[in-house]
């Protein structure tokens, strides 16, 4: 069945068909481009060392950059990080366009947090939460592009990038086209900006417990 393109997206009629070959692929170690509300992204899942490898070789990425963990929801995103009382006070923005690097349980994979800090993330995009809803909740990722060089963010970009084992159709949700803006905790340092405004994530750190 071919897909079908609307004004809002590229729209796969059996995306959902789609989501589950993707996730097979992923849990047998390849390498996935999807889509969420930000720019589009690569994926491998966290338990396969050798495909968060390919993710950097793909692209040409700096190996000492991390990857992003996107999680499927709170639950998930606490099997990897140490409690943080600035968290809470964060949790409006998810799901949503924000990157929290914070300090990493001691049994978190070296992959994901290189010097005991993990970048994690709950998107807000249909797609991309189904695939981790099919995959265990975690997915180490990045954005689908080579180092240096535009994210995508159609699903025609990402599939003539060629980078990833399979592009999954953004299921008529479209990429707003800005990043996620991310946060190092417990230092509260904007690392990067992003569809969170500086003004949001301070006055949501400041605001009263």
């Amino acid at each position: 069945m071919n897909d079908e393109k609307n004004a809002h997206g590229h729209v796969g009629p059996d995306w959902h068909e789609q989501v589950e070959r993707a996730a097979a692929r992923l849990l047998a170690g390849g390498v996935v481009a999807y889509p969420s509300e930000t720019v589009w992204g690569l994926a491998a899942h966290p338990d396969h060392p050798a495909a968060i490898r390919r993710l950097y070789d793909l692209k040409g990425r700096d190996a000492q950059k991390p990857v992003q963990v996107s999680c499927l929801d709170r639950a998930a995103a606490q099997r990897l990080i140490l409690p943080q009382p600035a968290l809470a006070r964060l949790e409006r923005f998810w799901p949503g366009p924000l990157t929290v690097v914070t300090p990493a349980r001691p049994d978190c994979p070296e992959d994901l947090a290189p010097g005991g800090r993990v970048g994690i993330r709950l998107p807000d995009h249909p797609v991309a939460l189904a695939l981790l809803e099919r995959v265990g909740g975690l997915l180490a990722t990045t954005s689908c592009n080579r180092s240096g060089q535009p994210a995508a963010l159609t699903f025609e970009q990402a599939r003539d990038l060629g980078l990833g084992d399979q592009v999954l159709p953004d299921g008529g949700y479209p990429a707003l086209g800005v990043p996620s803006t991310v946060l190092l905790l417990p230092e509260g340092l904007i690392l990067r900006a992003g569809a969170v405004s500086e003004a949001q994530v301070r006055a949501a750190l400041t605001e009263s417990a």
